[in-house]
């Protein structure tokens, strides 16, 4: 769904990128309180995944495919707000790169493909997790149904953009259900590439999965000195012996019998009441697995991919909304059209230029996320 130059007018394309810049800089702000020192390095390999990921068009209908826009994909992973940076940095890498999306219709792309997907996906996703059992089934559940309805979300708010400063002279109600209707299609397979990697994080490592964090978890499990009394309320480990009732009664105090050499006696300091620590797990393996993943699509199966026009694509021509499209900036880029120039042989040309997106989307990705988090843990330790 790469909006062309061309398609948007120019004021509601200016006014398009002023939104997606306060979009973009909100969630600069909100992704300081999603990332910690071991989900900032995963954020930039969830935007280079969807890079990798959308090269790989699935046919929807008779001359139509469709791709992942991996808004509710990200949302879920890694929270709303790192969220939209993800995508917001894949369509950036796109447009400068690969002439893929218009460079004056990247606000627009950013609105729609970035702001609106991660918005409406996020939100339905925590509705049902709210409201259905606490389980890990649920949690991939909820991200087929947020996936599935992102994708004519996004439909519908092309329709209202392009109602506002459409280019060609077509009636905005063809253009609503033929946009609605080709994009409920490749909602299905969004929303079934999301609920997969979903539920494989979740079923590996639930812990990195932002979405599934108060859901996976097990209860909390509070770990008291032997010679503490149980706090109220406190939950008792697993296989540890019950506490004995206590006779003692707010009516009947109870004094100590001891001898006063053992109530005397300095107790070590108690260390605070808090959850049985759990040893911090490695993200490496899941980082290399992810990585290998991305390459494997963007260097091997995309070139399987189908070549049809994507939904918009196919709409655009049906409907004549690309009457005024323009030529891409970056057309004479050496990797415009995910190939690389010069390379006569289409898979190792396709493979290659894949492969130098995934490498450049996760630099410029853990990059920018690793900046916030840093800019958090300054922000920390200055108010401490």
């Amino acid at each position: 769904m790469h909006v062309p130059d061309g398609f948007i007018d120019a004021p509601v394309s200016a006014v398009t990128g002023v939104v997606a810049a306060g979009a973009v800089a909100v969630s600069l702000r909100g992704a300081r309180r999603e990332l910690d020192e071991r989900t900032a390095p995963l954020a930039g390999l969830v935007a280079a995944f969807i890079f990798a990921v959308q090269m790989l068009n699935f046919p929807v209908a008779a001359g139509t495919s469709g791709h992942l826009l991996g808004g509710a994909l990200a949302a879920i992973l890694v929270g709303p707000y790192t969220g939209v940076l993800c995508v917001s940095v894949v369509l950036l890498m796109q447009g400068v790169l690969f002439a893929d999306g218009g460079l004056t219709a990247l606000g627009v792309n950013i609105t729609d493909m970035a702001l609106v997907t991660t918005v409406v996906a996020y939100a339905i996703f925590r509705t049902i997790v709210k409201l259905a059992p606490h389980r890990r089934r649920t949690v991939t559940v909820a991200s087929f149904v947020a996936a599935l309805v992102s994708v004519p979300a996004a439909a519908v708010a092309f329709t209202a953009i392009y109602a506002l400063g459409g280019t060609a002279d077509v009636a905005i109600g063809k253009v609503f259900a033929a946009m609605v209707g080709v994009h409920v299609l490749i909602g299905i397979g969004e929303a079934a590439i999301t609920a997969l990697t979903v539920g494989a994080v979740v079923a590996v490592r639930p812990d990195l999965v932002y979405g599934a964090r108060g859901v996976t978890a097990p209860p909390l499990e509070i770990r008291d000195s032997p010679l503490a009394p149980a706090a109220p309320g406190a939950v008792a480990r697993a296989g540890a012996p019950a506490a004995e009732p206590s006779t003692a009664t707010s009516e009947s105090p109870v004094t100590s019998e001891a001898p006063a050499s053992e109530t005397a006696a300095p107790r070590e300091p108690a260390a605070p009441r808090e959850a049985a620590a759990v040893p911090q797990r490695s993200t490496r393996r899941v980082w290399f697995a992810g990585l290998a993943a991305a390459l494997l699509c963007a260097g091997v199966v995309s070139f399987y991919a189908s070549a049809s026009p994507d939904g918009l694509e196919k709409v655009a021509h049906d409907k004549g909304i690309d009457a005024k499209e323009e030529d891409h900036a970056a057309k004479d880029s050496p990797l415009a059209d995910y190939g690389v120039r010069d390379i006569s042989d289409a898979r190792l040309s396709g493979g290659l230029a894949g492969v130098i997106g995934v490498g450049a989307t996760l630099a410029v990705g853990s990059g920018v996320f690793i900046v916030v988090r840093r800019r958090r843990a300054t922000a920390e330790s200055g108010r401490s």
